[in-house]
């Protein structure tokens, strides 16, 4: 009787301890999403602060140029609302219709060698594509983490874990599909 004892005890220590290391990985891919995160939100700060002063720059150059130039800060500002909200399918939008602006944007000024020459658009021009490949690294890395996470929390055991402890999946971030496509040069100049 003893033995059976301890056998059960012992199966209940080593269900317990398994349950713990099972939880402790959820909360790691938790922290993990939340700091691929976080390297996406920094880089869109920074973004968001260098567009105005590239918009700034070609206004000088790009007088009756103003609904791209519009375009490009409404996208802007609907990138900032759905980051603050947290809503990655919003984001998803918001972000592909500021890179179809930016590439109109770019493409415009390729009409304007005076604009392209000057030294201040070819930084922010250099820095704002800088920025926009590292937020497509870090999108691959969060839209990983988020992959990891969400499966694991599907997976049995960990689901049991997963819903006594409210783990929830997360949002990929996706952008739409006119952010896919090539900008339509020629219709720029049209």
């Amino acid at each position: 009787m003893d033995i059976a004892l301890f056998i059960i005890a012992g199966l209940l220590v080593a269900l317990l301890v398994y349950a713990i290391l099972i939880y402790n990985n959820l909360v790691a891919l938790k922290h993990n999403v939340s700091k691929s995160w976080a390297n996406i939100d920094v880089l869109l700060k920074q973004r968001h602060d260098e567009l105005p002063k590239l918009v700034e720059v070609c206004k000088q150059y790009m007088g009756y140029e103003q609904e791209t130039l519009e375009k490009v800060m409404k996208a802007r500002s609907q990138v900032a609302s759905a980051q603050q909200s947290g809503d990655m399918g919003a984001l998803g939008l918001a972000e592909g219709q500021l890179r179809l602006g930016l590439g109109g944007l770019f493409a415009l000024a390729e009409a304007y060698p005076e604009l392209k020459a000057d030294q201040s658009f070819q930084h922010l021009q250099s820095r704002i594509s800088g920025l926009e490949n590292a937020i497509a690294d870090r999108r691959e890395y969060y839209n990983e983490a988020v992959n990891l996470n969400n499966v694991r929390i599907e997976q049995f055991p960990d689901v049991i874990v997963a819903r006594k402890f409210t783990f929830r999946p997360f949002e990929l971030l996706e952008f739409d599909e006119a952010e896919k496509r090539d900008v339509d040069v020629k219709g720029l100049f049209a």
